[in-house]
């Protein structure tokens, strides 16, 4: 019994020896130096014209009844009429009337070209929450160092301060050897199928293949990962697929003064607690186990030992990145059940309930491998589970972390806004990259603006808003990468 203890004991011995020294090892590289490169923005010339953008209601309601297209011609006359440099040094294209495509032509036609987008539709603010925001959502109002209102952060900034900083190079004289693009599309928020899709068939057409573009799709991060103080800029190499399943619980119909013991909609609701219960298996592998361990070098010690021995650790750590809405996304296909449906009546039971689920696929997953998931997470041959064959999409492809343009977006991120972690990143809803990458040899989504968990919350939401700073920063950013990426 003694020897069982003594080689127990040496047995701990060696694991904390070798845990502790795969600790040591897991440190992060040095950062070359960069230095902070200053910009003449004006502040107050960016913060007006963003105010006068917030204040187009171009909405894209996802419903043709109701669809206008009013405010997104007088947005597009606003802003030819806002940037004149604009025009004059870069040619517009309009695709399928109100995507603007801006081509500033190179000099060397050897170079690749490069794509920047954005877009300026936003989503409805929900009917009966406007008492719930602090200012009106389409007035813009300045307040408290932000501005204020539906499309602030997603994603008006994006194309005012590209253009802000096209109109301070135009001013400059700049004269690009590589051609560069301006995209700003109108139906992102419908998944981008006539702006986006139109700008990438007429490149397509033109015979343009692009070294990179850069879209929307995740930013300069604070105070979101536990144990780091510095602001981590997450540049997504991928953005993760989507697919809607329907689940359709059949039940005994009748009177509903003669339930059945069990009926459609205790059938569906009981699917539903099974599939919420066991959500698709998740992982930190590929981008996403590259981006959190390139965080964690920067951690403390034990922050740093968890992933340096993921061996030991992996179920505590995919447990406690579970127990974040963000965190989680990035591990695993998210399920979601965004709608309900059954009874026509109060008193008829309905024969059938309906159940629309949403997941976004990680990388690692199918749209077939979820609904195999999906029913067996069920149990129960009551529920039929049908894939919606016109939503689903697979994952993207992941683009390269070692190419030249990657490593031009990361140092202008430090040049503007100094000493943040770069680490390659996913993101985790859907952009316009998708049909902009089938054009593009790498594609990468990533703002230069900095945002916490308050700015996230906006999203979609109440309370939309973007840092004046943010704006500022942004503008500068953006003229350093044009700068950079097109010489000149």
């Amino acid at each position: 019994m003694k020897q069982l203890f003594r080689w127990t004991g040496y047995g701990l011995i060696a694991l904390c020896a070798l845990v502790l020294i795969r600790t040591l090892l897991f440190t992060a590289d040095v950062d070359a130096i960069v230095e902070r490169v200053s910009v003449p923005v004006d502040e107050a010339t960016v913060t007006a014209h963003m105010v006068e953008a917030i204040r187009f209601k171009t909405i894209s309601t996802g419903d043709p009844q109701t669809q206008q297209y009013q405010e997104f011609t007088a947005f597009v006359d606003w802003a030819k009429a806002t940037y004149p440099e604009v025009g004059s040094a870069l040619t517009l294209e309009m695709i399928a009337d109100y995507t603007m495509l801006y081509k500033w032509q190179g000099s060397n036609a050897a170079l690749k070209p490069i794509l920047l987008t954005a877009h300026y539709d936003v989503v409805p603010v929900v009917p009966g929450s406007e008492e719930d925001w602090s200012y009106p959502p389409f007035q813009g109002v300045v307040a408290d160092g932000y501005l204020w209102g539906r499309g602030a952060m997603d994603d008006k900034s994006g194309v005012i301060v590209m253009l802000e900083a096209a109109t301070l190079l135009a001013k400059e004289g700049f004269a690009p050897a590589r051609t560069i693009y301006l995209s700003f599309g109108h139906d992102e928020e419908l998944g981008g199928f006539v702006g986006a899709q139109g700008v990438m068939e007429h490149l397509q057409a033109q015979g343009v293949q692009l070294a990179w573009s850069i879209d929307e799709g995740s930013f300069i991060i604070r105070d979101i990962v536990p144990g780091i103080d510095r602001p981590v800029a997450s540049i997504n190499v991928a953005e993760k697929g989507s697919v809607t399943l329907d689940l359709i619980a059949h039940g005994p119909g009748g009177h509903s003064s003669m339930p059945a013991p069990e009926v459609a909609i205790d059938i569906l609701a009981q699917a539903l607690v099974n599939l919420r219960k066991h959500p698709v298996p998740g992982g930190l592998d590929g981008v996403s186990a590259e981006m959190m361990e390139g965080i964690a070098r920067h951690g403390s010690f034990g922050f740093r030992m968890l992933f340096a021995n993921q061996w030991l650790f992996g179920w505590l750590i995919e447990k406690e990145l579970a127990n974040s809405g963000a965190m989680n996304a990035m591990i695993r296909t998210t399920t979601a059940p965004t709608i309900l449906k059954a009874g026509i009546k109060s008193n008829v039971l309905p024969p059938t309930a309906t159940a629309v689920v949403n997941f976004r696929l990680h990388p690692r997953d199918t749209p077939e491998s979820v609904r195999a998931h999906t029913i067996a997470a069920i149990d129960d041959e009551r529920v039929e589970v049908v894939i919606r064959g016109d939503l689903d999409r697979l994952a993207s492809a992941v683009s390269s972390r070692d190419s030249e343009g990657f490593k031009m977006i990361a140092k202008v991120a430090r040049q503007a806004f100094g000493d943040v972690i770069v680490v390659p990143g996913l993101t985790v809803g859907g952009t316009d990259s998708r049909h902009y990458s089938q054009v593009a040899d790498d594609s990468y989504r990533f703002q230069y603006m900095v945002v916490g968990e308050e700015d996230i919350a906006g999203f979609h939401g109440t309370n939309e808003r973007v840092a004046i700073d943010n704006l500022v920063k942004g503008t500068a950013a953006y003229y350093l990468l044009m700068k950079a990426a097109a010489g000149g």
